[in-house]
């Protein structure tokens, strides 16, 4: 079906049998053992290895949404290949995993694009993981239906990304929906190194200002690969009315593998009116 985006990552990154992957999501969610949230929730921040590695952090950001039924879900991704183009999305009209498809929202999308003024470069087939691997955690945790919304991210600039940010809050304000931006942190620092990185990196998130995400990335106090689509999803966030930001969850994935020489960072975050 040309229309479907088949996953490439599944049975890899993450399960390919359906019931296996809705258990092991499952666990995830029971095991976050989230506070009591206090505010609207209009978004979260989740990391994006495989499932094995960060699985168990993603399930706090997704619990976040536990009981809501949005009718779109953004997704802000990085996009890892090479490309020349500032924003990407899907060329298909939706995106299948082992739990079954999730439709594109095209209106939404088109919408988007004609108040970004410039084009989102749809893409088909494409490889990118961050954006995929949160997707078998949405199909378990929201459990009305819903549109998808996705949008990868390749300038690291952050005027692009406060633009971006700017017409998603305009695209979106009178619409039922929630926005997932999608982030590791620090890649392949000793696990000491790594904790006081991704804790300044945790730290401008909490701070709520979307600009100092960028000293931090470009003078080497924090790392994120996902920090313009973090960005982005705060400065629309602000726009939206939210106040405030919560690390829920921190761990590296020398906490699976336990190897603590070279590791990758991972945080969950909830962003509340």
């Amino acid at each position: 079906m040309a229309d479907v985006r088949p996953s490439p990552i599944a049975g890899t990154w993450y399960e390919s049998n359906p019931k296996k992957l809705a258990e092991q999501i499952d666990s995830y969610l029971v095991d976050a053992q989230i506070p009591e949230l206090n505010g609207k929730v209009i978004a979260v921040i989740a990391p994006h290895a495989g499932h094995i590695y960060s699985g168990h952090v993603a399930g706090y950001a997704i619990k976040a949404l536990q009981g809501l039924t949005p009718e779109l879900v953004v997704i802000l991704s990085p996009y890892h290949n090479y490309t020349d183009q500032t924003f990407l999305t899907t060329a298909h009209k939706f995106y299948s995993t082992p739990l079954g498809n999730i439709e594109v929202d095209l209106s939404a999308l088109a919408e988007l694009q004609h108040n970004l003024g410039f084009p989102i470069t749809p893409i088909a087939n494409d490889k990118e993981h961050s954006l995929e691997i949160e997707l078998p955690f949405l199909q378990r945790v929201l459990k009305s239906e819903f549109k998808l919304l996705p949008i990868m991210v390749r300038a690291q600039d952050a005027e692009t990304a406060k633009n971006l940010g700017d017409v998603l809050a305009q695209t979106i304000k009178n619409k039922n929906a929630i926005i997932v931006a999608s982030t590791d942190l620090s890649h392949f620092y000793d696990s000491k190194v790594a904790n006081i990185l991704d804790h300044e990196m945790l730290k401008r998130f909490e701070s709520f200002n979307p600009e100092s995400i960028f000293e931090a990335e470009q003078t080497g106090k924090g790392f994120a690969c996902g920090h313009a689509a973090v960005a982005s999803m705060l400065w629309a966030a602000k726009l939206l009315g939210a106040n405030k930001v919560q690390t829920l969850k921190y761990a590296t994935s020398g906490d699976i593998t336990g190897d603590q020489s070279s590791v990758v960072g991972y945080g969950a975050a909830v962003v509340t009116i």
